[in-house]
């Protein structure tokens, strides 16, 4: 066995077969003969009990002398429990940021990935977070391999979404159909945490150790601090009564009551079914909300509309398609039209869930209340065990519902709390122990 110089492996004859020349200097090292002229310089080494090879690289690129040293390289790596050719074998295998959202979104099609509340994932969160990947992570990190990943990576493709690098326009699958990226902070942020959720999966599957999104400091989004006025409500109640005169318009005119009156999710209230109002305990029972099963109680002002709706609408839900479909799907269209003249400025249908949680902070009630009418998950009445409501909560459902439903019909109110002296107090225990009399003198004629 010659020590392999430049003179040698230029002499080296090619065979039929394959062939190696070891060197005699550095044991393991060698040069492999192709029967195609190729030459390539490789290192054979035992690690885990197993004989293997591990290819240096092609002579040309190497000179002898360079492969000679990675090849000592290599072997210090092998001493100290390395194993250089199956670390080459997972780098070459290594998969992308976009397939592994490719497995992403088959796990979370199949319920595999939890979210809000140890639940999978809700078909609407999951093609909203398909949409976030191929619009924005896949365009900016697609490319990089998984286990090559770094906080710099994920920080710059958050940067570039709040600069609306992916900003676009895109047909969807629906004839006609459009869908509008716009980037910015709310969506970067939650791209970060989606990447998150990615890694998360992907150290759950063995592809990595370390997740690399967890700790970027993400932007905060815009807060919703707009609050409809007083004499905003009143202007909001005129333009539904204008829209109502108009019978294509009046599903959208009773969804949004129904918003402004129960400070539900806009969602919630459009697929809404009849089997989840209860008219005898005055609440909805929602089987299906962002936060699972959830109860909410409802005052007298909602089970008016509801109990006239049900007059004049029958099947399953209360605001059925127009065309077949199962619920309502003309919401954002005709809201445009309702709304669309600037008259309300940046008026959203959250904004009216927005305003009823801080109507009812003005008028008295306390957080753990508000929580349990508007449906947070910080309220013990979203528990779906729960079937009958307290009175407290039938009472402030009535208060609060009742409140911006005069505020809709142009009224005028000169207390906006809910009063607590004590001349008012007396004033209405003494009104309900007369009711009380008067029931139970009836009671016992009967």
């Amino acid at each position: 066995m010659p020590k392999l110089t430049k003179r040698v492996v230029d002499a080296a004859e090619v065979l039929e077969k394959d062939y190696v020349i070891w060197d005699d200097e550095l044991p393991g090292f060698g040069l492999r003969v192709f029967k195609s002229g190729k030459r390539s310089y490789v290192l054979q080494y035992r690690a885990a009990g197993r004989s293997r090879r591990y290819s240096i690289g092609l002579h040309g690129v190497w000179t002898p002398d360079t492969a000679r040293k990675e090849a000592r390289v290599q072997l210090g790596k092998v001493a100290q429990g390395e194993n250089p050719a199956e670390e080459r074998l997972i780098q070459r295998n290594a998969i992308t940021v976009e397939e592994l959202a490719a497995q992403y979104i088959d796990a979370m099609n199949a319920g595999l990935i939890l979210g809000k509340g140890g639940r999978p994932k809700k078909p609407d969160t999951i093609y909203t977070d398909i949409g976030r990947i191929n619009g924005h992570i896949i365009p900016l990190i697609g490319k990089r391999r998984v286990q090559d990943l770094t906080k710099a990576n994920v920080t710059k493709m958050m940067n570039d979404v709040v600069s609306g690098k992916t900003k676009a326009v895109r047909k969807t699958a629906n004839k006609r159909g459009k869908s509008i990226l716009r980037g910015g902070r709310g969506t970067a942020s939650r791209c970060v945490g989606l990447v998150g959720s990615m890694l998360a999966y992907a150290i759950s599957m063995g592809i990595i150790e370390h997740n690399v999104a967890h700790g970027i400091r993400k932007p905060k989004d815009q807060v919703r601090d707009r609050r409809l006025s007083e004499d905003e409500y009143r202007l909001l109640g005129t333009i539904l009564r204008k829209a109502g005169d108009d019978p294509e318009l009046a599903p959208t005119v009773a969804i949004t009551r129904l918003l402004a009156l129960t400070g539900c999710r806009r969602g919630e209230i459009i697929s809404l079914k009849w089997r989840e109002v209860d008219f005898e305990n005055s609440c909805l029972r929602l089987t299906d909300s962002k936060e699972g099963a959830s109860t909410r109680p409802i005052g007298l002002p909602v089970i008016e509309l509801l109990e006239e709706r049900r007059k004049v609408v029958s099947g399953e839900h209360v605001f059925p398609g127009i065309r077949g479909s199962d619920t309502f799907g003309s919401f954002p269209n005709q809201w445009q039209k309702i709304f669309g003249g600037g008259v309300l400025p940046d008026f959203t249908a959250h904004i009216l869930r927005h305003c009823f949680a801080s109507i009812a902070n003005d008028l008295g009630f306390t957080e753990s209340t508000i929580a349990a009418l508007v449906g947070h998950s910080t309220g013990s009445i979203t528990s779906k065990y729960i079937h009958s409501l307290d009175s407290v909560l039938i009472m402030a459902a009535d208060t609060v519902s009742g409140y911006i439903h005069g505020l809709l019909a142009g009224v005028e109110f000169k207390r906006t709390a809910y009063a607590l002296d004590r001349t008012s107090r007396r004033e209405a225990l003494s009104r309900f122990l007369a009711q009380s009399s008067k029931t139970d003198a009836v009671a016992e004629r009967q």
